[in-house]
């Protein structure tokens, strides 16, 4: 889930000694839009995957499609505890109807590969200090949790079917660079906000800039709901789509999840509505372990060498009673 806590980000040549990525329940990015800044972990293997009604019409155009789509997100942890690769594949199977134009569409919409990399994780290592002589300043706000954790992604869409299901005739082009800055929240009661702001299909006719806001509320070990707004805007098309959704973990490697998607508008009018689930292999993971910092290392051997000088003064001072 979105909710889980754990993650690893460091400098790899200053740790030894400190907890990886990996989570001790799945950490998927279903049923919302955004993408989480932690990975699953080095190893680990995981599946997420939907099938959705969709009901889409335009007032001024005056068409309809309805019909279903299926999205299957595998994702793999490799090299680092902090760095994934992400394959998106989205397939979409409906019928067009409008006054010149009737079609029956389907195929493999996009198809979008990429790499998501953790850069920062400020709860790394941290923990608030406790001042015995003040009961208020132990239970005071946090600020510390408002820092998120940064997380950057690239990638490229392969446009399989890009004339099928594009709204304007321009040509997309078959490869379309993707980027995305991944920021991430964990906040006291269970409350998880994240937030992707990304640019897609860089360098086509369908070149667009668009974020996902994404709030998550833990209600205890086993459910969670968030609602979440994705914006998006190119030259042909721009919107708004509002999700809210809920998941169930039924097992510490098996999710599954509900949720309803809409848009402001009616140009056109889109109606989502999904159901899916997250799977992981964690089979072959093994805890990783890291340095230890290396000025921590510099502060153990002051400790050495100021016990070596007491015990150098000691001995003078043994061997010298009248200094005494």
């Amino acid at each position: 889930m979105k909710l889980n806590l754990l993650a690893f980000i460091g400098c790899f040549l200053w740790f030894q000694n400190s907890v990886g990525q990996y989570t001790d329940d799945i950490n998927s990015n279903r049923p919302g839009n955004s993408m989480s800044a932690f990975s699953v972990g080095k190893t680990v293997f995981q599946l997420e995957s939907g099938i959705n009604y969709l009901d889409e019409s335009h007032n001024l155009l005056d068409y309809t499609a309805k019909g279903y789509g299926v999205d299957l997100t595998a994702r793999y942890g490799f090299y680092r505890e902090q760095l994934e690769a992400i394959v998106n594949i989205n397939y979409q199977n409906d019928c067009y109807n409008s006054d010149v134009l009737s079609q029956h569409r389907n195929g493999i919409k996009t198809t979008t590969i990429g790499f998501k990399y953790l850069f920062y994780d400020p709860m790394k290592n941290y923990e608030k200090a406790v001042n015995v002589k003040s009961w208020k300043a132990n239970h005071q706000y946090d600020w510390h949790y408002i820092i998120p954790s940064v997380a950057g992604y690239v990638g490229f869409n392969l446009n399989t079917h890009k004339e099928l299901f594009s709204r304007t005739t321009e040509n997309i082009g078959t490869f379309g660079p993707k980027a995305m800055l991944i920021t991430q929240n964990i906040l006291p009661g269970a409350w998880v906000f994240v937030t992707n702001i990304f640019m897609d299909q860089y360098g086509t006719s369908m070149q667009s800039l668009g974020y996902v806001v994404t709030l998550t509320k833990g209600f205890n070990d086993q459910w969670s709901g968030f609602i979440e707004n994705k914006g998006i805007k190119n030259d042909y098309y721009s919107d708004g789509i509002f999700t809210a959704g809920a998941a169930y973990l039924v097992s510490s490697s098996l999710q599954l999840d509900a949720s309803v998607s809409r848009n402001y508008k009616d140009t056109p009018k889109l109606l989502f509505v999904g159901l899916g689930a997250s799977w992981r292999f964690d089979g072959n993971y093994d805890e990783v372990l890291y340095r230890t910092p290396k000025k921590e290392k510099k502060k153990d051997k002051s400790k050495k060498s100021k016990a070596k000088e007491k015990e150098k003064s000691k001995k003078r001072l043994d061997e010298f009673p009248s200094v005494k």
